[in-house]
C-alpha cells in the first residue's frame, strides 16, 4: 500500500495571511451551469412534527438556487462570472437576474422561459440555525443538453466550470464533457446528492466537492458505472482518508474537497490529504453556506490558487455567510469578510 501524507493547513489568528492573499488576488473567468431559485423562507422556533401546524415569522422571498448562489458569491469576490441557466417570465425571475447582476455576474446566458421560476421552500429553526428545503424545479427543468450546447463557447472560455445536480443529469454531464475537452477545470458538487453518477461525468470531474456523508454514500457499492469495492462504514474522525483517496482515484476523480461541518474540510489531491481548519462563527442561518463555499472555491481556483489554499479561503467566506439570514443575501465581498474576522 502506498504511503499517504497527512498535512495540517492552519492559519494565524483572524482571517489569516494565507486567506487574505487568496481573496486579495481573485480574478479569472468562471462559468456556472445550473439552477436559479427564488427562496421562500420562514423562520420558526422549531421544525413542525409530521401532521403538525405551527406559527412562523413573516415570509421572506430572497434570490437563491445552488448554482446562482455560487455565481453570486464568486462574483462578489471579484471573479468574472457567467451564469448559464433559466428563469421564468415572472417577478421571481426578475429578482434572480437583478441579484446576479448586482454581484457583477454576466446573465446573458440565462434564458427566460414561459414557466414559473424555480422555487425553494425553506424552513429555518431559529434556535439551532438548521434548515429544511423543498425545491420545485420550475424553469430549471428546461435546462437540458441543448442548453449546454447553445452556450458551449461560454463553458470553453472559462478557466473553471461549476456544476451541481439541481438540473438534468444529462445536461450536467454534457456541460462537464464540453469543459473537460476544452481544458476548463470542472468543479462538481454532488448536491442534491445522486448516488449513481455516469462514467462520462466521472471522467470529466477535476474536483469533487461533497460532505462527509455524501462521500460515504458515493463509496458504497453500485454508486457509479465503475467497479465498486466492498462497503465500509460512514466517515468519522477515524476515517481512513488514504483509502478514500485511492477509491476516488479508482473512480476517475483526481481531487476532492470533503466538507466536515463544524470540523472544517479535508482536501484530497492524489495521495496528499490536507485537513483545513474551520472558522468560528455565531451561526444564524446555514442556508446557502455550502454554496458560498463552492462559489469561493470557484473564484479562488480561477485566480490560480491551489486547492488547499482555495479551501481555506472558502472556509472563511462560508463561515461569514452563516452569520446572517438567507443565501445570497448573507454573502459578503472581500472587504466584508475581512472586516468580520478582524
Amino acid at each position: 500500500m502506498r504511503h499517504v501524507s497527512v498535512l495540517h493547513h492552519r492559519e494565524e489568528p483572524g482571517m489569516g495571511a494565507g486567506v487574505r492573499a487568496v481573496l486579495g488576488d481573485v480574478s479569472g473567468e468562471v462559468a456556472v451551469f445550473g439552477s436559479l431559485n427564488a427562496d421562500l423562507t420562514v423562520r420558526t422556533e422549531r421544525f413542525p412534527k409530521p401532521g403538525e401546524t405551527i406559527s412562523g415569522e413573516d415570509l421572506v422571498i430572497l434570490p437563491g438556487g445552488k448554482s446562482a448562489n455560487q455565481a453570486v458569491q464568486a462574483g462578489l469576490l471579484g471573479a468574472h462570472v457567467k451564469m448559464i441557466g433559466a428563469v421564468g417570465a415572472d417577478g421571481h425571475g426578475d429578482l434572480l437576474i437583478e441579484s446576479l447582476q448586482r454581484a457583477g455576474v454576466d446573465t446573458s446566458a440565462v434564458q427566460r422561459e414561459d414557466v414559473a421560476t424555480g422555487t425553494a421552500i425553506i424552513t429555518v429553526d431559529s434556535s439551532a440555525g438548521d434548515n429544511t428545503i423543498v425545491v420545485s424545479p420550475g424553469a430549471n427543468g428546461t435546462v437540458d443538453v441543448s442548453t449546454a450546447q447553445r452556450h458551449q463557447d461560454v463553458i470553453r472560455g472559462a478557466r473553471v466550470l461549476g456544476l451541481c445536480m439541481e438540473v438534468s443529469p444529462d445536461a450536467v454531464e454534457d456541460a462537464a464533457r464540453i469543459a473537460h475537452d476544452a481544458g476548463t477545470r470542472v468543479v462538481f458538487n454532488n448536491s442534491p446528492f445522486h448516488p449513481v453518477l455516469s462514467a462520462g461525468l466521472l471522467e470529466s470531474i477535476d474536483v469533487l466537492v461533497v460532505n462527509e456523508h455524501e462521500l460515504a454514500d458515493m463509496l458504497k457499492p453500485g454508486t457509479s458505472d465503475t467497479a465498486a469495492e466492498p462497503e465500509r462504514e460512514g466517515t468519522d474522525d477515524a476515517t481512513d482518508w488514504g483509502d478514500c483517496a485511492r477509491r476516488l482515484a479508482a473512480m476517475g476523480i483526481p481531487s476532492a474537497v470533503v466538507t466536515l461541518g463544524g470540523r472544517g474540510s479535508m482536501v484530497i489531491e492524489g495521495e496528499e490529504i490536507t485537513p483545513v481548519d474551520p472558522f468560528p462563527a455565531d451561526v444564524v442561518d446555514t442556508t446557502g453556506a455550502g454554496d458560498s463555499f463552492l462559489g469561493t472555491l470557484l473564484a479562488a481556483l480561477a485566480a490560480g490558487a491551489g486547492l488547499k489554499e482555495a479551501a481555506g479561503a472558502a472556509s472563511a467566506v462560508s463561515a461569514f455567510a452563516t452569520t446572517s439570514v438567507g443565501a445570497q443575501a448573507s454573502y459578503g465581498d472581500v472587504a466584508a469578510v475581512e472586516q468580520h474576522f478582524r
